[in-house]
């Protein structure tokens, strides 16, 4: 299979085209490279799939549909996974603009490209910031997700929305996938265990939000790629079913789905931090902070029809993903 990954120098989008040229298909990786976060990073993440004779390497922005549009004529994909966005919901209250231009105008030209080139399935990254208000735990994709909290949220609730759309009108079978918070080796930088590794090596303080009580369905870097080979591999059918007098948000009577991807097992912050202080052999100084805008107290993983639809569940424990993460931390940045 000929598989289009946008964000291929990503946390998420480097492992997956990893993973993909392993099993024998062809990859070609956009990436447009940005300073959101350390670039240097992104390059090693690259480093790692560019000299395979099955990759194909493009820098561009989503955002720029004439290039967009020549890529998808140029290559002619079968399956595409979106992955490149514009991420980080504190970040989203600083710069919001950053947001529509990625995640919705990227989004619409990745859609254009998958319905003028005959593209056979389109999985792309929705996110648990979905839920947004929503307290009945554990978060289901059958449940109604029309109270975002942040701006990428609206975001991500607009992607699985136009994707929908498109599965409707032009019967482009689409997927989302609603992460939830993702760790591991190579993972981001602007995200929990990644700075509090850092501060706490370097003995500065770490910003402990919500006073350390809220809960994460953290999940690991191995677990959500699994889910999205399987899920690539399992194009979603119209559901016969489905009724307008009782509409389920997770299928419908064009060929879409929705999954959550999450560990199923909710972790509280100051018990994710310990896991982390073991790991390192040292105690992190905590600065305890309420809530920030934007955030959601908890999240957790509804992953029955994952389970149902592709015989898949995450199950990584997060003490061996964090220790597998300090591992690889303490070895690329050699302290």
């Amino acid at each position: 299979m000929k598989v289009l990954i946008t964000g291929a120098a990503g946390f998420i989008g480097s492992d997956l085209a990893l993973r993909l040229l392993e099993r024998g298909d062809e990859v070609i990786g956009i990436d447009n490279l940005n300073d959101y976060y350390d670039p240097a990073l992104k390059e090693a993440r690259l480093a790692r799939t560019r000299e395979h004779p099955a990759f194909t390497d493009v820098r561009i922005d989503i955002e720029d549909r004439a290039g967009m549009a020549e890529l998808f004529e140029q290559h002619k994909p079968d399956g595409v996974v979106n992955l490149a966005a514009q991420a980080g919901v504190r970040y989203s209250l600083e710069n919001p603009n950053a947001y529509i231009d990625t995640n919705v105008v990227g989004f619409m030209n990745i859609l254009e490209g998958c319905r003028h080139n005959d593209v056979k399935h389109l999985v792309y990254a929705s996110s648990s910031s979905v839920y947004g208000s929503n307290t009945k735990m554990p978060f289901s994709v059958h449940d109604n997700v029309d109270h975002p909290v942040s701006i990428y949220a609206a975001n991500k609730k607009a992607n699985e929305l136009m994707a929908h759309t498109y599965s409707h009108l032009y019967r482009i079978p689409t997927t989302g996938l609603r992460f939830f918070t993702v760790y591991g080796p190579w993972g981001r930088p602007d995200m929990a265990l990644f700075k509090f590794t850092q501060k706490i090596l370097a003995g500065e303080p770490i910003d402990v939000f919500n006073y350390g009580k809220h809960r994460r369905d953290f999940t690991y870097i191995d677990d959500i790629v699994e889910g999205v080979i399987r899920t690539l591999d399992h194009i979603p059918e119209p559901n016969p079913d489905w009724s307008g007098d009782h509409p389920d948000s997770a299928s419908s009577t064009a060929p879409y789905a929705l999954y959550n991807i999450g560990n199923n097992e909710p972790v509280e912050l100051m018990h994710y931090i310990e896991i982390l202080e073991d790991c390192l052999g040292k105690k992190a100084e905590k600065n305890l902070l309420p809530l920030q805008p934007g955030d959601v107290p908890d999240t957790y993983a509804d992953v029955e029809d994952l389970v149902k639809d592709v015989d898949y569940k995450p199950d990584m424990s997060v003490e061996q993903g964090v220790a597998n993460f300090v591992a690889w931390y303490r070895d690329f940045y050699k302290v």
